[in-house]
């Protein structure tokens, strides 16, 4: 049983080695960027666990022996997944694995952006100590903090929002307005914009949500709201979002991805004073490292063992 890891930033293996040993896989680990990586890597493999690298149509139909990838994390979106249904391949990830990590991370930015605490930070070590420069500063129990995207993340953060004093309300595609979801009233999409004074996103990133936070829809945002970003940086146009926040449109963002990353040391967010950036961490605890790695690869081998793996997004190629 051949399992590739295709590409990883992790600063070790071991959780992925200890199950390797555990069921005799030969696990090999590459560092792949392009399709044509992952084909030179993957050659005869069974399975593939994959972070960033791209698994598309030509990559599945170059590797005739692969019946199983796993993501580690929650999106998909760089894996075909009606290719690898269509070539019998099941497409494994790790949904709930950083709940409670990203959700933390999320609250942490909006407070550090709406008590511009990063800000002063930097004011202070730059041998400044004015806190003018942080008006206006508000309390949370008079601030609307809206979600856009009622899953697991999203409703973990909006209970932790709500817990801290926010006002919370949620807007999703699949949540009908006026419904509530553990106790979070969903809204339709122009109130959640109009109302709220922090928007943190937690929606999935597809050709349907793609710059979903555009020039039209930060136009409707309330003036001088918050931007949250734990999910996926596409979800969001970075050019536009650094137009609205220049005019003042926007108040500020607190953004762990971006559309591209890493970040080019020429994007227009380092020049924002009001912005708060950390680089994809969000989904980061001791806890939730392990769990990741080593669900991820237990998802491969369940599969490739003809077992149903705890998380699948095509149980169909194994039925």
């Amino acid at each position: 049983m051949r399992i590739v890891v295709t590409d990883c930033d992790h600063d070790n293996m071991l959780p992925e080695q200890s199950v390797a040993l555990q069921y005799g896989v030969d696990l090999i680990v590459s560092q792949c960027r392009t399709e044509e990586d992952v084909i030179a890597a993957a050659v005869g493999a069974a399975g593939l666990v994959v972070q960033y690298a791209p698994i598309t149509r030509s990559v599945l139909s170059a590797l005739p022996d692969l019946r199983a990838v796993g993501r580690y994390g929650v999106g998909v979106d760089t894996i075909d997944i009606k290719a690898a249904t269509d070539s019998k391949v099941a497409v494994c990830n790790v949904p709930d694995y950083g709940t409670e990590d990203v959700s933390d991370h999320a609250v942490a930015l909006a407070l550090s952006v709406s008590r511009a605490t990063a800000r002063l930070d930097r004011q202070m070590r730059n041998g400044g100590y004015d806190y003018s420069v942080a008006r206006p500063l508000y309390r949370t129990k008079n601030q609307v903090f809206g979600v856009l995207g009622m899953g697991r993340i999203g409703l973990a953060t909006a209970r932790k929002a709500s817990g801290i004093g926010f006002d919370v309300i949620g807007f999703d595609t699949q949540v009908q307005p006026g419904e509530t979801r553990e106790g979070i009233l969903a809204v339709g999409l122009a109130e959640v914009l109009s109302r709220a004074d922090i928007i943190s996103i937690h929606m999935p990133l597809t050709s349907d949500t793609r710059h979903f936070l555009s020039h039209e829809t930060l136009g409707q945002m309330k003036s001088g709201s918050i931007i949250i970003n734990t999910s996926r940086g596409g979800i969001i146009d970075t050019n536009a979002l650094s137009e609205a926040i220049s005019s003042g449109k926007i108040g500020g963002a607190g953004l762990d991805v971006f559309e591209e990353e890493p970040v080019p040391r020429t994007s227009p967010l380092f020049k924002l004073e009001n912005v708060v950036l950390t680089p994809h961490i969000a989904w980061y605890s001791e806890e939730s490292f392990g769990e990741l790695k080593t669900r991820a690869i237990e998802n491969v081998v369940a599969a490739l063992s003809g077992k149903m793996p705890r998380n699948i997004l095509n149980p169909e190629v194994l039925s």
